[in-house]
């Protein structure tokens, strides 16, 4: 853009008269009188000085100094030069003191200088005249020096506006060359400066010599279109959510019932086919005494097959112009053609709401587009099948029930995760938050966490989790049995917290959907994320809530219980490989809490690897978990293990639980010191039995536990125990110190590599996301959006009619009360119900 700024300032080739002009007046001369490069360096450089002030006089030099000071070192005035510099001499000025007559129109002549310089496009240069009441060369602000014979010659200088004012071409003129200066005509507005004109939105709005166009009228009209959208969204915005969110239950509500009738359907095509083989068996038995048994088994089958379906065309009554002909029946060679025999019922909506059974051709290939309908459809088919397979699972066989665990560990698309944890230990300075755990979690399990307040539970699953920063760790945590960070696996872990991490603003579903966009694999179809949602709103028992707004502190929404579903089911729909629970039932009742663990339980059949922190669970909320990690105070383990073996262990230690009470509540209030074991066995020492039991090696500052306990010590790695300590060369305070914040430095600078398998949509695509994310909750609070605007427009209206704005200062007020009119704007809204 170099090139069209120096044509915007010194391209006159649109008007070079003041130039032939001034080769007249000097007789040819002019070339001799422009200022070198030399001297337009000295001029530009002495504007202002090494602090950035204004400079008043220019420096003296060769030609203007005490010694010599020439009729051309008068402003306006200009001399000339004997042989014509070197263009590229940018250093030496040269002497040049004769000839001395007043600077040409175009031209400017600063005092102190004898050369003349070309003024900018925008200027108004013309020749001074002197005024005899001011004494000043008007337009110009200098005066005839005393006693000098030179009168007023032509532009003395130009700089920034507020030194040269004078020399710019005036508001409401416009000046096409530097000697012209023209009327700006009505219908159009000049500024300061201006090189032509510029034409009026609003023809009528500008007079002649206008300066600025009148833009009250347009801002009036402006106001008035922006006041009317911003009450319609006032008033409509909760309207046009409402009906989007009806459209959509419609079509729900319609996919359900489409897929019940087709469930009906297919039950009652396998009540018929059961029925009709009970009667191919009868008559098998009666042919086989008839006819001879030379018959082939070819013939045996095919007959078998044609009684069959004959069988099945009879139970389900298909007569008319569509029925199938009896060599197309009869031609089947399995009985399991026969739903491909029969025609394909699929059920439709009409517009009164009535079921109607159609023949559902397939859609040609390359044309088929899945409407809102049969994406539920599918959705809802799937959840009615998993319904009736529970149903049928109810009175199955343990045989039966190996055999679908198989099948359905075949059909598991997730990937598992076994999480191994050896001697892991956290601390804190001199505090240890975790000692010694050792343990696993299993793929397809549901663990439960559980201790007295304090022992650690939650600094546990953060520690599993990979979350935990500023803490000294040792020991390791095994992924699949690979050594490897926690973190590698982040796309397939959920970590539900024990606060609430719900958007208050949003509903239910969208809730749900705003996770599942983000974190579900990006290839995933549009229609396998709606079954995975569905199937969470379903499981979750929210199908009563989906629409409704979860709720602030300032508005109330949803019940807590409710509320906390829902925080669940934000990570459920992501279809973790380990999902990590803090409290999930704190705060709800025995019902809500089972449904919740039922949830669990369906995602464990899934392989999904489930750890959960509860507090004293009823004993049929505690029999419904399959491990149990128990802790005692100071992170140390108790049980980590099966539930249905926990009473044989502490039975060996002489702990029992005692009738009607419930076996966590007993062993908490043991490991609390509530209640004292018969066998006078001590809670502090129960760690140690332990790790006894499982060969697991003690900490040395545990050795004297075993010397209370009477047992004795197994031998002790001491360097082993002690690898974790301190060196003795700093003090323990400043040692820990560095730990810490060289653990939080790694776990800020290290990117350990994504082993999850699992591509998640990029930044343009979250991005889309959070912007239709945002624009709901801005809708969804109109008429609070409405009010901070009307009051920011009238705070705009109220600043820019105070305002002072003019062209030099570039608007500069009105920046500032723009960037005040914001900050007010930002400060009143609510930005935590956005983050």
């Amino acid at each position: 853009h170099k090139q069209e700024d120096w044509n915007g300032a010194f391209n006159y080739t649109s008007d070079l008269g003041f130039v032939e002009r001034c080769l007249a007046e000097t007789r040819g001369d002019m070339p001799q009188r422009l200022c070198t490069p030399a001297e337009a360096k000295f001029y530009f450089t002495s504007l202002y000085n090494p602090k950035g002030e204004k400079n008043l006089f220019l420096e003296t030099n060769i030609n203007c100094g005490i010694s010599a000071w020439s009729p051309g070192c008068e402003p306006g005035w200009a001399c000339s030069v004997g042989p014509i510099p070197a263009a590229n001499d940018n250093e030496t000025i040269p002497l040049r003191a004769t000839n001395c007559q007043a600077c040409c129109e175009g031209f400017f002549c600063p005092r102190g200088l004898t050369c003349m310089l070309p003024c900018p496009l925008g200027s108004y240069c013309p020749r001074a005249r002197g005024n005899s009441t001011t004494g000043l060369c008007d337009p110009y602000k200098y005066q005839i020096t005393p006693n000098s014979t030179s009168g007023c010659g032509g532009a003395d200088k130009w700089a920034d506006f507020g030194s040269t004012e004078e020399i710019f071409c005036p508001a409401g003129y416009h000046c096409p060359s530097t000697t012209s200066k023209l009327s700006c005509s009505s219908g159009h507005y000049c500024k300061l400066g201006s090189t032509r004109e510029e034409k009026c939105v609003i023809k009528g709005s500008c007079k002649e010599n206008e300066e600025n166009e009148n833009i009250i009228i347009l801002g009036a009209c402006l106001v008035g279109i922006i006041g009317v959208s911003l009450l319609v969204v006032y008033n409509c915005s909760g309207q046009f959510l409402t009906i989007r969110e009806r459209r959509k239950a419609r079509s729900r509500e319609n996919a359900i019932q489409l897929a019940r009738q087709q469930l009906r359907a297919h039950q009652g095509w396998k009540a018929a086919k059961q029925i009709a083989r009970k009667h191919v068996t009868g008559v098998q038995d009666h042919l086989s005494r008839t006819f001879s048994r030379r018959r082939s088994f070819r013939q045996q089958t095919d007959l078998e097959n044609s009684s069959h379906r004959v069988q099945e065309a009879r139970l389900m009554g298909s007569t008319g112009p569509n029925e199938r002909s009896d060599s197309i029946v009869f031609s089947a060679q399995n009985t399991s053609e026969i739903s491909e025999a029969m025609p394909s019922v699929v059920m439709d909506i009409s517009n009164d709401g009535e079921v109607v059974a159609t023949n559902d051709k397939p859609a040609p290939k390359g044309k088929h587009r899945s409407t809102q309908t049969q994406i539920f459809k599918y959705a809802y088919g799937e959840i009615e099948l998993e319904k009736a397979r529970q149903e049928e699972n109810k009175n199955m066989s343990f045989t039966g029930v190996l055999a679908k665990v198989k099948e359905l560990q075949k059909e598991m698309t997730r990937p598992l995760l076994k999480v191994e944890f050896k001697n892991l230990t956290l601390s804190l300075g001199k505090r240890k938050l975790l000692r010694s755990v050792t343990g696993e979690l299993q793929p397809g399990r549901v663990t439960a966490v559980m201790g007295p307040s304090g022992a650690g539970k939650t600094t546990f699953l953060n520690a599993v989790a990979g979350k935990v920063t500023g803490y000294q760790v040792t020991g390791s945590v095994l992924v699949n049995g690979a050594h490897g960070s926690i973190r590698s696996y982040k796309k397939i872990i959920g970590f539900v917290p024990q606060d609430d991490v719900v958007h208050g603003n949003l509903t239910v579903e969208e809730n749900l959907w705003f996770s599942a966009n983000c974190r579900l694999p990006a290839r995933m179809s549009h229609r396998d994320r709606v079954l995975i949602v569905e199937r969470v709103i379903e499981s979750l028992d929210l199908q009563g809530v989906r629409n409704s707004v979860v709720g602030t502190v300032e508005k109330r929404g949803i019940s807590g219980g409710q509320r906390k579903r829902v925080n669940v089911g934000i990570e459920m729909v992501m279809e973790p490989s380990l999902l990590i629970l803090d409290e999930p039932t704190s705060g709800l009742d025995s019902s809500s809490s089972q449904l919740l663990l039922k949830a669990l339980r369906h995602e464990a059949l899934e392989g999904v690897n489930i750890c959960a922190v509860v507090h004293q669970p009823s004993y049929t909320l505690y029999n419904m978990f399959d491990d149990l990690i128990l802790l005692a105070k100071g992170g140390l383990i108790v049980y980590n293990g099966p539930i249905k073996t926990i009473e044989d262990y502490f039975s060996t230690l002489g702990i029992h639980v005692p009738d009607r009470v419930n076996p966590p509540d007993h062993y908490i209030d043991i490991l609390e010191g509530i209640v004292k074991p018969e066998s006078g066995i001590k809670a502090k020492h129960l760690p140690v039995h332990w790790m006894l039991y499982n060969g697991y090696e003690v900490p040395s500052d545990m050795k004297d536990d075993l010397k209370a306990m009477g047992e004795q010590s197994p031998d002790v790695d001491i360097n082993r125990s002690m690898s974790g300590s301190t060196p003795h060369c700093l003090p323990a305070g400043v040692s820990n110190a560095f730990a810490q914040e060289r653990n939080r430095l790694e776990h800020r600078l290290s990117k350990p590599g994504d082993l999850s398998s699992r591509r998640t949509p990029g930044i343009l695509k979250q991005y889309k996301f959070f912007l239709g994310r945002v624009t709901k909750q801005r809708l969804r609070e109109g008429r609070l959006l409405g009010v901070d605007f009307l009051i920011l427009g009238l705070a705009g209206i109220c600043l820019g009619t105070i305002a002072k704005l003019s062209d030099p200062t570039f608007g500069m007020p009105g920046y500032i009360y723009t960037i005040i009119a914001v900050c007010k704007f930002n400060y009143s809204d609510t930005p935590p119900c956005y983050t």
